[in-house]
């Protein structure tokens, strides 16, 4: 425990530091001028460099990168670090940039503080004003909640003008006062500190200002109440948008210091009182020998200068001699009325002009003179010139620094110099106090105060060195090297605003002592202990101290013997003195992992007898009880080590094999899935386990050994060393826990280790059925042990001792070893009650005996009556609440271990996978009814399970049919029927596919792009035969994960005009357009399935909803069908409105229509759209607009020519982008009567575009349920003719029978064939047999009184007679 250099906090973007300050260079009369000193003076920039070890006496490139890069440009700053640590502040003429404090996380995951730039501008209002001085103050909060940070931090600035300026952290100027006309050379603050001695005066908070001839101070009570009003005013203003009303001046104090030939630097002691002598002795120097005194010293506050002539001044300014000048305000009134006065006379007189702009005179404030204090006396030296002067935190002691290299201590109550320190040229100093921690204290007793300690801290950047020294006159007590262009920062105040109440419930830790680093950016503070300000004659903690640094060096070298450990730990552990210390060598000694066993029980035991050799009075009781204690279970770690290695010769009878066999199937099914490579280490397959180790997981109280269990504390590798061979059955069992018995270690304690060892221990477990055996030997004779069973226990109630054994294997997700643990405390369960009942049957007929033997005369009826009642007690069969319990357990653990053994199965090949799920019985009650069934499809989706194949299996397993032929699936479905058996109510279809549903959408959810997910939840969907659970789920799926996504794909479909491009969709809607496409036909499948729900759940009674009886005590949230219950039901009109706009937006994206699908609705119809399904909307009644009709019909007959050309693209019978093209007609008749368009208008327009496309056939079938035939054939007949038309005219190649019966054509009919244009027609090479078929079926529809008849005939004459020529 020695002193130390911690980095707490980092500067950030010191660069950008640098480029705010330095953005300016000097002019050139200012580099010259430094050229020429730096001519007239020594080059000591490389002064102790020798000192550095990487130093070089070739500069060279090196040099030049310093210069440009590592130059010390903070010595050319003001800085300013808060007390808090929260705000620094670095400025340069007239630039600051303020820096405040922000929490990160490293890579490592601790919380750092860095400082990075918060603000950053220019402060001088004034020209050629410049940053003279800098303070940051923080001010407590007024809360009493606080907690002791700060409020706010106010910065105080002082300019070379003799302004001072208070801001914000912000930079917001609150306050701007002069003064006096000189620079500003300090600014110092006093903060309130609580007298740590009574009679000692209490201190007042102060903020000192020192000008080169004057010194002012400002009450730090009301600064505090004057800064908090600026500060609201500013924001009040601020929030208005207005300006800010000028504050008033503050009142100050100002003293001529006199008797001094300059001064650079001082420090407020504060207020001080003298006692009756030195009262008399400076009357009678000051006075004379007739100077009067007065009865009580006045009270006096004292000032230390530094500078020349004399070297060092101190100042005493008796209180009340000075009152506070508060001239600034009657000046301000003054300087406000006048101003008015004459502003309002020259608009009166006339002389001011309508556009005449008043000049802006700016008036200097009136500076108030100083009341003159003369210097009491000083420390004359005409050649030392002070510099600065740093005063303790104990107001007592101070440390000076001269132009001589020189550092001086300074008693400031006798006003002498008391040491001094040579060779520290430009020194910079700060003062530690450290107080002492109660347990560091020597004496048994603590004294009622607690002791502090004040160091001195010297940093010499000409050697690159930070010193720490004890004051007054101790030894250097730490040093470090750093860097030569550091800067020490020491505040020497605390919070400003506290007093004698609020400071103590306010205790704020600050870093007393920063060193900044500008090449790295590093702040560090010094931690210094409280012990090296004793001195090493009257301290044996510091000799303590030392060996336990020596014990700790010892037992950190690997090789070292054990004989030699033994003796140095051994001769370490005697000569330490503190018993605190010898306790934590002791410890420290323990926790090593490389010491012999025998080393420490040797080493504990000359401990021991050395402490009890002590006289009673004096040896600390609790470093005895201490070594005790470890030598108790040092002794008890080797014993069990040397059972470990002994062989076991007892023969364990076999006592579950009925339900071994019961159980073992699933068993060894559950092994199989289980069983995986893993990676094991050493130490684990053997068992053993380190003293310290074992040491540290156990803890002696009295005669009783307990375990030390925290949150993270892991117990395995303890139950591993005591038990696990015994499991194996190769030690001695019994032996074994003789030993724990008499170790004093709780029965329960050992129960909980054993059943550890075990349940972690599962695969060695399954793998070896002999261990089920030995584990029934060892809870058998710990529940024998005293205490294990409470001995007023009768069988009719709950045992602790196997509700612990229950309440494990419940809780363990070790299905299989849990299972074994439950029926082999139940086989030993049921002993033990057969043992107690048997007892008590006994006992019962020893009190009939002995009362038929007195009662035996006149008691014959009695007899007969016990007799009859013995033999019924013997065939009764033994029933109890324990037994019970363990019949639910039991069969709960059966359950779970089938269904672990289904979450176990691996994912197939091209399945979505993932992590294995792991349950337990209490994680299922926990999940409450539907846990089951949620693991149950989580796992199905898992393993990829399509909802038909999930049908098939469930339908299967019914109707008891042998599994489908499928080696991956065979074995699942065994599995998954054989859960459904065992949980027949929580597994029924309905729920199975209502979790599959909503997994799948889930999963769909997380990643969009699969739209299979969706799809399959739609199918899971369907699958489901109680309209009230589909109705149910279906809302919830549509109000969570649909209707979102569903309304903008409606508004970027409406805005784009058409189907959008795949980027327009990922960023709108987060999914691709062909994922998109399926996601819109899955909606349209979801309504169809509310409206079908809808339109069933009148019908039908809702569902119970079942549990198991064993699994009745679920507890936890609400299951899904349950949710699914509860949900309100649907506006049939208002699902049918959005399933009309899901079609037209599936229709847009499957054929890429251009469409605007809500120009489609009237402004009721928009209204409705996108709303609760479940509620009341205005939906469109009525005729509709027939321009709004005109539009719908337009776009359905987009979508049958879409559709046609889909047709003609694919196969017959085959599917277009994954949809069937069988089904399109029937949903666009339904669009059409919700839309209003006319159904036959849609068949006789899709039997043109099939005939255009050459798929008569279908159009056949389609033109059967055409109405209007006539206009049909009218139609068709001009397809006829573009077809006939492109065979006479159109072709190529025309044969010379075709031109010969083109000319023998009637007029009338080739002209009309040269009318048609065939470019129509997408497919115009038919046969013409189909079209003479066309023709046909034309002269079939038209009427004979039809114009187009005779030309109809005169068509199929001529397509007939030109079929028969080819």
């Amino acid at each position: 425990m020695s002193c130390c250099l911690t980095e707490f906090c980092r500067v950030q973007e010191l660069r950008a530091v640098r480029g705010c300050l330095f953005s300016s260079q000097k002019s050139g009369a200012e580099e010259s001028r430094t050229l020429s000193d730096n001519e007239l003076s020594w080059d000591d920039s490389d002064w102790g460099s020798w000192e550095s070890p990487g130093g070089k006496e070739d500069g060279g490139q090196a040099e030049d990168q310093v210069e440009t890069l590592d130059a010390p440009w903070l010595q050319d700053c003001v800085l300013s670090l808060s007390p808090c640590s929260d705000l620094l502040v670095i400025a340069r003429e007239t630039k600051a940039v303020f820096l405040s404090a922000k929490w990160r996380t490293d890579e490592g995951g601790r919380d750092k503080m860095n400082l990075t730039m918060s603000w950053s501008g220019v402060l001088s209002t004034e020209e050629g004003e410049c940053v003279s001085s800098v303070i940051c103050i923080p001010l407590a909060s007024q809360k009493r909640s606080s907690t002791g940070r700060p409020d706010w931090t106010c910065v105080v600035v002082g300019f070379t003008s003799g302004y001072v300026r208070f801001y914000t952290e912000g930079g917001v100027l609150l306050l701007s006062q002069l003064l006096h006309e000189d620079p500003v050379l300090q600014l110092k603050c006093r903060t309130y500190e609580t007298p740590r001695h009574p009679g000692v005066t209490e201190q007042h908070e102060e903020l000192s200002i020192l000008y080169p001839a004057a010194l002012v101070t400002i009450d730090g009570f009301s600064l505090f109440q004057s800064l908090r009003a600026c500060r609201n005013q500013v924001a009040r203003a601020a929030a208005a948008g207005s300006d800010m009303a000028p504050p008033p001046p503050l009142a100050y104090k100002k003293w001529g210091l006199q008797d001094m030939e300059s001064i650079v630097d001082h420090s407020s002691v504060g207020l001080m009182t003298l006692c009756a002598f030195d009262q008399m002795k400076n009357a009678s120097v000051l006075g004379g020998f007739h100077a009067s005194v007065k009865g009580s010293p006045p009270a006096m506050n004292q000032y230390i200068t530094v500078g020349s002539g004399p070297y060092t001044g101190f100042y005493f300014a008796v209180e009340g001699s000075s009152q506070p000048l508060l001239s600034h305000v009657a000046l301000a009134v003054a300087t406000k009325l006048t101003s008015a006065l004459f502003s309002a006379a020259s608009g009166w007189l006339g002389w001011k002009q309508k556009n005449e702009e008043e000049p802006v005179q700016k008036q200097k404030p009136k500076v108030e003179p100083a009341t003159p204090l003369p210097v009491r006396f000083g420390l004359p030296d005409s050649r030392r010139h002070g510099e600065h002067i740093c005063l303790s935190p104990c107001n007592t002691l101070a440390g000076v620094t001269d132009d001589f290299g020189r550092v001086t201590l300074l008693d400031v109550t006798r006003g002498i110099a008391i040491r001094m320190w040579k060779g520290y040229r430009d020194a910079q100093l700060g003062w530690v106090q450290v107080c002492e921690v109660r347990g560091e204290q020597e004496s048994p007793t603590p004294p009622p105060l607690k002791r502090h300690a004040h160091f001195l801290v010297i940093y010499a950047p000409r050697r690159g060195i930070l010193e720490v020294w004890a004051t007054q006159h101790g030894p250097r007590v730490g040093a470090f090297t750093v860097g030569k262009h550091c800067r020490l920062l020491y505040s020497g105040y605390r919070l400003m605003g506290l007093n004698s109440v609020t400071s103590q419930t306010r205790q704020l830790q600050v870093n007393q002592v920063c060193l900044l680093d500008p090449l790295s950016g590093v702040l560090r503070t010094v931690t210094i202990p409280f012990h090296l300000a004793l001195s090493d004659k009257k301290s044996e903690r510091a000799k303590d101290l030392h060996l336990l640094k020596r014990l700790a060096s010892v037992l950190r070298s690997r090789d070292l013997q054990p004989g030699l450990l033994e003796t140095e730990a051994q001769s370490i552990l005697l000569d330490i003195k503190h018993p605190a210390v010898k306790k934590q060598a002791l410890e420290s000694l323990m926790s090593n992992r490389n010491a012999p066993v025998s080393c420490l029980i040797t080493i504990i035991q000359t401990l021991l007898a050395s402490l009890e050799e002590q006289d009673a009075e004096v040896v600390d009781t609790t470093l005895i009880q201490t070594c005790s204690s470890q030598l108790k279970l040092l002794q008890l770690y080797t014993n069990i080590h040397v059972l470990n290695t002994q062989q076991s010769e007892l023969a364990v009878p076999d006592v579950i094999d009925d339900d071994l066999a019961r159980v073992g199937p699933i068993l060894q099914r559950y092994l199989e899935l289980t069983s995986r490579p893993s990676v094991s280490f050493a130490h684990e397959t053997e068992g053993s386990l380190p003293v310290s180790d074992f040491l540290s997981q156990l803890q002696c109280d009295g005669d009783t050994v307990l375990l030390v269990q925290g949150p993270d504390t892991d117990m395995t590798l303890l139950g591993r060393f005591v038990f696990w061979r015994c499991v194996l059955g190769q030690s001695p069992l019994l032996q074994v826990c003789d030993t724990l018995q008499h170790s004093g270690i709780s029965p329960q304690q050992l129960l909980s280790l054993l059943m550890c060892v075990w349940l972690s221990e599962e695969k060695e477990v399954l793998k070896h059925p002999e261990t089920v055996n030995n584990l029934h030997t060892l809870m058998t004779t710990l529940s024998s042990m005293k205490g294990a069973v409470d001995d007023r226990w009768d069988g009719q109630s709950v045992c602790p001792w196997w509700q612990q054994v229950r309440t494990v294997c419940l809780q363990s997700d070790s299905s299989g070893a849990a299972l074994l643990a439950a029926l082999v405390a139940q086989s030993a369960a049921k002993r033990s009650i057969s043992t107690l009942a048997q007892s008590k049957v006994c006992l019962i007929q020893f009190f009939m005996c002995l009362c038929v033997f007195v009662c035996a005369m006149w008691c014959i009826s009695v007899c007969v009556c016990v007799c009859v009642y013995i033999q019924l007690q013997s065939d009764w069969e033994v029933l109890s609440l324990e037994a019970e319990q363990w019949a639910v357990c039991v069969r709960q653990l059966e359950d779970a271990l089938s269904l672990q053994t289904l979450l176990n199965m691996s994912s197939p090949p091209g399945s979505p996978g993932g992590a294995t799920l792991r349950c337990s019985v209490k994680t299922l009650l926990e999940s409450g009814r539907g846990g089951v069934a949620d693991a149950v499809g989580k796992q199905l989706f898992r393993m990829g399970v399509a909802p038909d194949k999930l049908k098939d299996i469930l339908q299967r397993g019914e109707e008891g049919h042998p599994p489908i032929d499928d080696t991956h699936l065979n074995s699942m479905e065994e599995l998954l029927v054989c859960v459904c058996q065992r949980f027949p109510d929580s597994l029924s279809p309905d729920l199975l596919f209502a979790h599959c549903c909503w997994e799948c959408v889930v999963q769909w959810n997380k990643d969009p792009e699969v739209g299979r997910n969706l799809q399959w939840s739609v199918e899971h969907l369907k699958c489901i035969s109680g309209p009230h659970i589909q109705l149910g789920i279906a809302s919830m799926m549509w109000s969570t994960f649909i209707v979102k996504r569903f309304s903008a794909v409606a508004f970027l479909v409406e805005k784009v005009g058409k189907a959008p491009k795949d980027r327009l969709c990922r960023r709108d809607v987060g999914m691709g357009d062909a994922a998109m496409t399926l996601f819109l036909g899955s909606c349209v499948k979801l309504l169809q399935v509310l409206m079908e729900a809808d339109s069933r759940v009148e019908e039908e009674v809702p569902p119970l909803l079942n549990v198991e009886e064993v699994w009745g005590g679920a507890e936890g949230p609400a299951s899904l069908a349950e949710l699914a219950l509860e949900q309100k039901g649907v506006h049939y009109p208002l699902v049918q409105h959005h399933w009309l706009l899901a079609s037209l937006l599936h229709a847009a994206m499957t054929f890429n229509l251009k469409v605007k699908p809500l120009s489609l609705f009237d402004s009721k119809g928009k209204n409705a759209l996108f709303r609760e399904l479940s509620s009341i909307q205005l939906m469109p009644s009525g005729e509709a607009d027939p321009a709004l009709v005109a539009i719908r019909q337009e776009f359905l007959l987009k979508l049958l020519s879409g559709w046609a050309q889909a047709l003609a693209d694919a196969d017959s019978g085959g599917c277009v982008s994954g949809v069937c093209v069988d089904s399109w007609l029937e949903v666009c008749l339904d669009l059409a009567e919700l839309l209003q368009v006319n159904p036959d208008l849609l068949r006789r327009h899709l039997v043109c575009e099939m005939y255009s496309q050459g798929l008569d056939l279908r159009a056949e079938e389609v033109m059967r349920d055409v109405e209007d035939l006539d206009v049909l054939g009218s139609q068709l007949l001009v397809l006829a003719g573009q077809r006939l038309s492109f065979s006479l005219l159109h072709t190529h190649t025309q044969t010379r029978p075709a031109m010969e019966l083109l000319a023998r054509l009637p007029p009338t009919l080739c002209t009309w064939l040269k009318a048609m244009d065939p470019s129509d027609l997408r497919c115009p090479a038919v046969p013409l047999s189909r079209s003479a078929r066309l023709v046909g079926h034309v002269i079939e529809m038209l009427p004979e009184s039809n114009a187009q008849y005779s030309l109809a005939l005169h068509l199929l004459e001529t397509v007939e007679t030109l079929g028969g020529e080819e």
